[in-house]
């Protein structure tokens, strides 16, 4: 039953949908576009872990929710933009839209980029999670890692059974 609770989390907390419910969330994930969110929400969830996303827009400010969440459970996801300008040009593709789109524009993605690291800097306590060229178990491991070692000692925290 845990695990549908928190895949149900997960899916009702996609992409910032619902900012009221950060604070309910065992793990919180912040990015910008395609730095797998989602796909990382969906596998720790059937994990058993609560998790809501959100994404980062430049020179949007991130939902001020995301203030009243323990900073130890979120983790601000990076990626070398060289890496993700193919991802997103790919996107594009699958959309049907022009590669040469600001979204797969790799200048426009390294501005995304620094923009989204100045505010990780403005959380230092949050913790940064390189996904540069990792399969999204690589990345579920470093961050349940870590989660472990935050909350484990913690009544009720979920245990990774697989």
């Amino acid at each position: 039953f845990r695990r549908i609770e928190a895949v149900e989390f997960a899916v009702y907390n996609d992409d910032g949908r619902l900012p009221e419910n950060l604070t309910q969330a065992d793990i919180v994930l912040v990015g910008i576009s395609r730095t797998s969110k989602t796909p990382l929400s969906n596998y720790i969830a059937h994990r058993g872990y609560k998790v809501a996303n959100v994404p980062l827009v430049k020179e949007v400010p991130p939902p001020r929710q995301l203030d009243d969440v323990d900073p130890r459970r979120v983790f601000a996801l990076a990626v070398d933009p060289t890496v993700l300008v193919h991802v997103r040009r790919a996107r594009l593709d699958v959309m049907g839209v022009e590669a040469d789109a600001a979204y797969g524009d790799l200048s426009t993605i390294r501005e995304e980029m620094l923009w989204a690291r100045r505010v990780f800097r403005d959380h230092p306590e949050w913790t940064i999670v390189d996904i540069t060229e990792k399969a999204i178990e690589e990345s579920a491991a470093q961050i349940f890692e870590m989660y472990r070692e935050r909350f484990e000692a913690s009544a009720g925290a979920p245990q990774d059974e697989g």
